[in-house]
């Protein structure tokens, strides 16, 4: 049952139209990941779902709550909604101490005193934070900053916590930890998370599902399996993971590639509707193209690269590079030699 429902939600930036008749059900509990290009509309999203923009048309709803109509000309403003907010910039005050930074929106909201020390000491508890709860955050490393402000964002107990790129600013080892412990704090609390990042591993390591937004309209929304593996369309194929693509010529019998004529293999026949079209792109992951001694789309090994356990290969097909990635317990081709490429998981997509 969705608990944050999004109906044709449409914001305008002047004659710029930021996200278009976006539909998007959270369930209570679930965790929704928004990616996209720079400028997709993601950012905007979830400012109007936290009450900072207003928007254009549409609703947004919390369980029976309205949030914002433009029908109904109602606004709830954003420290009403009882929703956590955590940005790319840490956002703690160096002046005040760990304990104060959390309790802050508490002593705002103004609690009792014994309410605003126990849930504070909880949200500090849960973060790993308590035994630096006197120190100054400036004392802390980013990841100790960002682990502030998510404790300060746990302390009103949100039903809702929105995540603006809070990961992007640290470095890699911090970045992998913060993601499990994000994903640990809402198991224990088991609000609903609308998270917005332009790094995909993120996304595919915390969300139950992905929205992908291109210019302001949803691309696709699925589980990460369903997004990287069946995506709805080039632009999802190209935006998720790696990919390569050939273009072809398509007849019913076969495809030509870079002037070679090749025989349709099992399983790698395109639609009747791109082959009725003369032409079409093959598209495939690096990991899922084989490497064949005879047969196989012909190309020669420009570069190979040791990659830790995967070596990542270039093979030029006439004038196209092409990305292949095996493990580098396989035997693979030297650099400069003739090999058959196989593409045992095609996609196919229409040449614009």
């Amino acid at each position: 049952m969705a608990y944050i429902e999004l109906n044709q939600v449409t914001k305008r930036f002047g004659s710029v139209t930021a996200v278009d008749r976006l539909d998007l059900q959270i369930a209570k509990g679930e965790c929704v990941a928004m990616l996209g290009p720079s400028g997709c509309g993601k950012t905007t999203t979830l400012r109007m779902v936290a009450g900072f923009e207003d928007l254009d048309d549409g609703e947004i709803r919390a369980g029976e709550t309205l949030l914002s109509s433009k029908r109904e000309k109602y606004y709830l403003p954003p420290e009403q909604r009882n929703f956590g907010m955590v940005f790319q910039a840490f956002a703690v005050w160096p002046h005040l101490s760990v304990f104060e930074n959390v309790a802050f929106p508490l002593r705002i909201r103004k609690l009792p005193k014994a309410e605003i020390i126990a849930r504070t000491e909880e949200a500090l508890k849960h973060t790993n934070l308590l035994q630096f709860a006197a120190g100054s955050p400036d004392d802390l490393s980013g990841g100790g900053k960002q682990r502030v402000a998510l404790a300060r964002a746990l302390a009103i107990r949100p039903d809702v916590m929105l995540l603006d790129e809070p990961l992007s600013s640290l470095d890699p080892h911090f970045r992998e930890e913060m993601r499990f412990e994000i994903k640990d704090l809402q198991r224990r609390f088991g609000f609903s998370i609308l998270y917005v990042t332009h790094d995909q591993s993120e996304a595919m390591a915390l969300s139950d599902r992905i929205l992908v937004m291109r210019a302001g309209v949803v691309q696709q929304v699925g589980t990460p399996l369903e997004v990287y593996g069946s995506p709805a369309n080039r632009f999802v194929f190209e935006f998720i993971g790696l990919s390569c693509f050939l273009k072809a010529g398509l007849t019913p019998s076969g495809m030509q590639i870079a002037g070679n004529d090749y025989a349709w293999p099992n399983g790698i026949a395109p639609s009747t509707e791109i082959i009725a079209s003369g032409r079409g792109l093959l598209a495939a992951r690096p990991t899922e193209i084989d490497f064949v001694g005879e047969g196989g789309v012909r190309g020669h090994v420009i570069s190979k690269a040791y990659l830790g356990e995967t070596i990542d290969y270039r093979v030029m097909v006439g004038e196209t590079e092409v990305r292949v990635q095996k493990t580098r317990r396989v035997p693979g081709p030297a650099v400069g030699q003739s090999i058959g490429l196989n593409f045992p998981h095609p996609h196919w997509y229409p040449v614009d």
